[in-house]
């Protein structure tokens, strides 16, 4: 399907219109164990997880008696910022969730953590990631007789907990967790005890450190710095930690596989101060851009990254190239979230609310422009755009991941593949879209030897990269019974699908 690069407005323009065309990370979570006024800890942890999720945010917490939640739609300042909402939640105990939705609509009844009393008593749960499976088990639960009381995938979780036939809540869990398909860190909560997990293949990270004598799980290392605990480690793949008043244990109940942590949490999703698997994210992302620089060279007078989250690549570019780092495109950070433009002229103009081309700099130069991805074009071609209307003789685009030619199916908002550019056009046709001189992508190998490694083995690569290969590490349930279910049907009315 040929993409139209004149139709890229819609009546609603975020003034992140830099973020609109780009990969998402479902949520944020964490959660907090043996710590006075433990809600007000989740708040400032969520402060820092807020770039993972951004429509939504709620707090669960536990006193010894009671649970207490409070859900909101909007970003944690207008939320939890207020004393009288932080008194409400008391006690030591308490979770926390930042949403970004990939399944279910954005409404309050999907707002995390979610709860439900069980027969074993008070159940909350907060999920990073995405049950591949989840339509499929909630067809099996709701011909047994469940009601569902959100369409987000977690509350699957909650039902099959319910149901199980085993005895204790934790085997209950465990009996839960062996259904499910995709990506998931769990942080659960029950009377008397905190559960936090990860799935088999560490697909979403989770961490966990210690604040004095508590204990605080939480999504990225940056939320542990920003409550001021100590990191511990991360939670292992398929382990399952739990805390009570006894202390802090781990089982491991799933059989060993080969992890694959998502790629993409080096590239784009996590804050560049935090630490994944041990390494830093910014210095990470700083060896991509020398990476890219090496594999795509170009004859240039600046490196201009797209902000904020080409910054760190494009200073990489930079000092392996020798050419100079200019801030070439300058964005604001005090403009609100989202507004409604009446016309196309005054929707285009919005976009310089956010980010401004820096034309006294940019005017009459060859620029190298640096930005993490390129997923449906329409933010790479409004930044050429920029920069040729603010006089640069030259726009070279380079990408620091490969091309994204496939959806994600563990957390991440994708696109459908027939709105994915890489996935609709070669090389020169995306150039050609964007309006570039040139475009380049940091190639999979590239990719692996700046996470200090050979490069991709094919037969067992280390992490889940399959928004770039489709080489997806798990069964995927609801998309192949929706594509099943799609051609049966185009087959009954060829008209019936597009």
């Amino acid at each position: 399907m040929a993409l139209d690069r004149r139709r890229i407005d819609s009546p609603m323009l975020s003034t992140h219109p830099f973020d609109d065309d780009k990969l998402h990370e479902e949520c944020g979570i964490i959660g907090v164990w043996g710590v006075e006024r433990a809600s007000a800890a989740t708040a400032l942890g969520l402060h820092a997880l807020q770039h993972r999720g951004q429509e939504a945010a709620g707090i669960v917490s536990w006193d010894g008696t009671d649970f207490h939640a409070h859900r909101a739609m909007g970003h944690v300042s207008g939320n939890f910022e207020r004393e009288d909402v932080l008194q409400r939640l008391r006690g030591q105990v308490a979770c926390g969730h930042n949403r970004y939705a990939t399944t279910g609509e954005t409404a309050l009844r999907n707002v995390q953590p979610l709860y439900a009393d069980l027969a074993s008593g008070g159940f909350a749960v907060a999920h990073n990631g995405n049950i591949s499976n989840a339509m499929a088990l909630k067809d099996v639960l709701v011909r047994r007789g469940s009601i569902f009381q959100s369409t987000s995938d977690t509350e699957t979780i909650i039902h099959l907990v319910a149901t199980s036939s085993y005895r204790t809540l934790l085997d209950r869990f465990i009996d839960a967790l062996r259904q499910l398909e995709g990506g998931y860190a769990l942080i659960c909560m029950t009377p008397g005890q905190m559960i936090a997990c990860r799935d088999p293949l560490g697909i979403r990270p989770l961490v966990m450190g210690m604040l004095d004598d508590g204990t605080i799980f939480a999504s990225e290392t940056v939320a542990l710095d920003v409550v001021g605990a100590d990191y511990v480690r991360d939670v292992l793949p398929g382990e399952i930690v739990i805390v009570t008043e006894e202390g802090v244990r781990s089982i491991m109940p799933f059989a060993r596989v080969k992890p694959r942590p998502c790629i993409f949490e080096h590239i784009y999703f996590s804050r560049p101060d935090s630490i994944v698997a041990g390494t830093s994210v910014y210095s990470v992302r700083k060896a991509i851009g020398a990476q890219l620089a090496a594999e795509s060279p170009v004859d240039a007078d600046l490196v201009v990254p797209v902000p904020d989250s080409g910054v760190p690549a494009a200073l990489g570019y930079a000092q392996a190239s020798g050419i100079p780092f200019e801030l070439g495109i300058i964005r604001s950070h005090y403009v609100g979230r989202t507004f409604i433009q009446p016309g196309e002229k005054v929707r285009h103009q919005g976009v310089k609310l956010k980010h401004n081309a820096n034309r006294a700099l940019v005017a009459g130069k060859r620029i190298v422009l640096i930005d993490d991805s390129i997923v449906r074009g329409t933010t790479s071609l409004k930044i050429v755009q920029m920069m040729r209307e603010a006089g640069a003789k030259e726009v070279h685009m380079r990408i620091a991941s490969p091309p994204t030619t496939h959806s994600c199916f563990y957390g991440v908002d994708t696109p459908e593949r027939n709105k994915l550019l890489a996935a609709q056009h070669d090389l020169m046709g995306m150039t050609d879209y964007i309006d570039a001189d040139s475009l380049a992508f940091i190639s999979i190998n590239g990719l692996y030897r700046a996470l200090g490694e050979a490069g991709r083995d094919p037969a067992c690569p280390s992490h889940c990269d399959a928004c770039f290969t489709g080489d997806y590490p798990t069964r995927l349930t609801d998309h192949e019974g929706a594509e099943m279910r799609a051609g049966q049907l185009s087959l009954l009315d060829p008209e019936a699908v597009a």
